[in-house]
């Protein structure tokens, strides 16, 4: 059942940022790929399994223990995300200060190029 409701979540993440990537402005298209980021994430969780269990520790006479690769994972992900969602903010920042705009309609150049 768990499973069922992050599955849709994640279709849900899917569909929002697809639809802000494919707006013309320059912020959504950042924050649209920040959601299916996001998306992905729980994805990978949801796909690792959502189990409980003791701590993947030797000491411990546990015989179930959870996968730790998927947290791995995700937590890399995360780190990722945030850096790269950091750099395209300043860069769209930075391309608004000197172009004033975030259209990438405005953007293009010239028409003869």
């Amino acid at each position: 059942m768990m499973e069922t409701v992050m599955s849709i979540i994640v279709g849900l993440f899917f569909a929002i940022g697809t639809y802000l990537m494919l707006s013309k402005n320059l912020l959504r298209i950042i924050f649209g790929s920040a959601i299916i980021s996001h998306g992905i994430n729980l994805l990978i969780m949801t796909m690792g399994g959502l189990k409980t269990g003791a701590p993947p520790l030797l000491s411990e006479k546990v015989h179930i223990f959870t996968d730790a690769i998927p947290q791995a994972l995700i937590l890399t992900a995360i780190v990722i995300n945030f850096a790269v969602t950091a750099f395209l903010l300043v860069l769209s920042y930075k391309v608004y200060k000197v172009y004033g705009t975030d259209d990438l309609e405005l953007l293009r150049g010239n028409e003869d190029e």
